[in-house]
């Protein structure tokens, strides 16, 4: 595939990805609920900027994360040396989640708590749970006993943790698992399990996504013991322009910034790759400049991305949802949330290729259509549930253990690979749009009326993670069961058993 058609491609998944939730926000501003001008205008901006920025990530990632990851992951395999692989995973563990686009979102919008301070606790997180990954794939331990251990420990935590952190904290678990860190951490885990001669060797690879999705939730739990905080009504800077020329001249103004910013956030990896390739790698002339163009492209790509969410998209998203209150529309929150959920899902390019490969696994009995729709329902329903927080401000609790029990009570007694691919779809269902736009929208709506932002608004990520995790459980158990009534004589549960894998390390 030749560089430009590989940027048309990923150009259409972008506009995919963005387009239904600009066009809904579209006809809400012009017929429904008015906004500013300049700030209707910058959102139009932002929306072009996302789309190019996405385009210009998910190329680079491609081209470099997960290439670095491979030939990192398949070096220190050959070591063999245990103690150097746990060493080597914690530090590129918080070097990668440093530069994970949503988590920069959620932390920059985080009120009461130090950006950076978030973004270190996040992606110590991370680190230390990729290291109990490693662990996992190299003694053989099952997924499940794990997810129930760990899931244990974080709900004794928050029912005494800090309200102000409790949200917040099961988000990052959301937003950890993005473009960047998913085919970084999938593909050490492939090398890792190459260590390993058994035939489960190459399932136990997968679930990393799940587990390094638990350590940023306990990660933050833990920082609200001993970090002060106080409950702030937001901390989204809305942008409001007068004219197209202010409008330009923020737009300017803002790149300088984010130049700076994602430079920071993209060092510590690239100069751990650079030292990597000089003491121990030594790639070849032509292999190293493909990583080290794919690291521009990353690059170029956050600073659109991030420039376009931050001026643009999340301003807009803010307000919009505090005049939807002001107007008196509170009663079209969760039906305008779950239609924009239903259609943030179906526009992710990561979960289509889930859909293609469960099919594939399953040899057509459970189709990509079927698939879909299951992944749909549940982030309608997640996205509806987080509307309700909003409006009522109940405790998010009161949506998680009920869900999380529910979700590990079904990894007891469905076929296991349904249970991994349920976890791992939670983390890509969090995709850009849940944090860039629907969580300031929840954050506006939460600010207009009066409630807390920090335990209202955010856990619309979590909650987004988490609906998958029962309904995918749920439509697996109901097909292995329609299958065995159309077919007793049929062995089902192995034919869906640990050594069938669903690669999603391949997404970029």
């Amino acid at each position: 595939m030749t560089r430009q058609t590989l940027l048309k491609e990923k150009l259409q998944e972008a506009v995919a990805s963005v387009l239904p939730i600009a066009a809904i926000v579209a006809v809400l501003c012009l017929f429904f609920v008015p906004v500013n001008n300049g700030l209707f205008l910058a959102f139009l901006v932002g929306t072009g900027l996302i789309i190019i920025g996405m385009a210009f990530f998910t190329i680079g990632s491609e081209l470099s994360m997960t290439q670095i990851g491979n030939h990192i992951g398949a070096r220190l395999t050959k070591t063999k040396k245990l103690w150097l692989i746990l060493l080597f995973s914690f530090i590129l563990g918080i070097a990668i989640t440093v530069a994970e686009p949503d988590l920069q979102v959620l932390a920059t919008n985080t009120p009461g708590i130090d950006t950076l301070m978030l973004i270190i606790t996040v992606s110590v997180g991370v680190g230390l749970f990729l290291v109990v990954s490693m662990l996992r794939i190299f003694f053989g331990i099952p997924l499940k006993w794990l997810l129930l251990f760990f899931y244990a420990v974080v709900f004794v935590l928050a029912a005494v943790s800090d309200p102000n952190f409790l949200s917040v904290a099961f988000d990052s678990g959301g937003v950890t698992t993005g473009p960047m860190t998913v085919p970084f951490i999938m593909a050490l885990g492939v090398g890792v399990a190459s260590i390993r001669s058994d035939e489960k060797a190459k399932s136990d690879s997968f679930g990393l996504v799940a587990l390094c999705s638990i350590g940023p939730i306990l990660a933050v739990l833990i920082l609200g013991f001993i970090y002060p905080t106080t409950a702030g009504d937001s901390a989204l800077l809305v942008h409001e322009f007068e004219d197209s020329v202010a409008l330009g001249g923020g737009y300017l103004h803002a790149i300088p910034d984010y130049l700076a910013e994602v430079a920071l956030a993209l060092l510590p990896i690239f100069i751990f790759f650079l030292l990597f390739q000089v003491f121990s790698l030594k790639l070849k002339k032509r292999p190293l400049l493909k990583i080290v163009v794919g690291v521009g492209y990353t690059y170029v790509g956050l600073v659109l991305f991030l420039t376009g969410v931050n001026v643009g998209f999340s301003s807009l998203g803010y307000v919009l949802g505090g005049a939807m209150v002001q107007q008196n529309l509170t009663w079209l929150l969760i039906p305008l949330a779950m239609l924009m959920g239903w259609f943030i899902i179906k526009a992710e390019p990561a979960v289509h290729v889930l859909n293609r490969q469960v099919s594939e696994l399953s040899a057509g009995a459970i189709s990509e259509k079927t698939m879909g729709h299951t992944l749909s329902i549940a982030i309608a329903l997640a996205m509806g549930l987080a509307m309700v927080r909003v409006v009522t401000g109940l405790s998010i609790l009161w949506f998680l253990i009920p869900g999380y029990v529910i979700a590990l009570g079904l990894s007891l007694v469905v076929p296991p690979t349904f249970t991994a691919i349920a976890f791992d779809a939670g983390g890509v269902a969090s995709g850009p749009m849940t944090a860039t736009f629907m969580l300031p929208f929840a954050m506006g709506v939460c600010s207009q009326s009066g409630g807390n932002v920090m335990t209202d608004a955010f856990g619309l990520v979590a909650l987004v993670a988490m609906m998958p995790l029962i309904t995918v459980q749920i439509m697996g158990a109901i097909s292995v069961l329609q299958l065995k009534v159309a077919k007793p004589e049929r062995d089902f549960v192995s034919e869906f058993a640990d050594d069938e894998t669903i690669e999603l390390w391949e997404v970029a």
